[in-house]
């Protein structure tokens, strides 16, 4: 299960609303146990992509980097990356599997016609080849 305070939840939202029709990205700062992430800051990251942002996010790693240096910094963990999905649901996709880190949580915000319409939380396998559905609790 993942739980994401207000203040942060806002900022992700905010965040992708902001993009729209492109998709954000950003890294969530909390802790996390063996059965339950909380997440306290919401880290707004660079969509990188050189092809079309609405289809697409990517991280420059150094950035991923710099996010683990300040949840450390903060005595926290690095918990997951967020992104949204422009005018389609909160799915897992490929692409998104492919790109995935198994020690993760993933949070999909589907933003449709410019505002927020639900999201999801996923954890890929080890083997990036599928991902479970995570209780997210926002």
């Amino acid at each position: 299960m993942i739980t994401i305070e207000q203040q942060p939840w806002q900022e992700m939202v905010a965040h992708a609303k902001a993009t729209y029709p492109n998709e954000c990205c950003g890294a969530m700062l909390g802790s996390a146990d063996d059965e339950s992430k909380i997440v306290r800051i919401a880290m707004m990251l660079e969509n990188v992509s050189e092809g079309p942002q609405a289809a697409r996010y990517e991280l420059r790693p150094e950035d991923l980097l710099k996010a683990d240096r300040e949840a450390r910094k903060q005595g926290m963990d690095l918990v997951g990356i967020y992104h949204s999905h422009p005018d389609c649901g909160a799915y897992f996709s490929e692409t998104d599997l492919k790109n995935s880190c198994p020690w993760y949580s993933f949070v999909v915000l589907s933003i449709r016609e410019g505002e927020f319409d639900h999201a999801n939380s996923w954890l890929p396998n080890a083997e990036q080849t599928a991902a479970e559905k995570e209780e997210l609790v926002y």
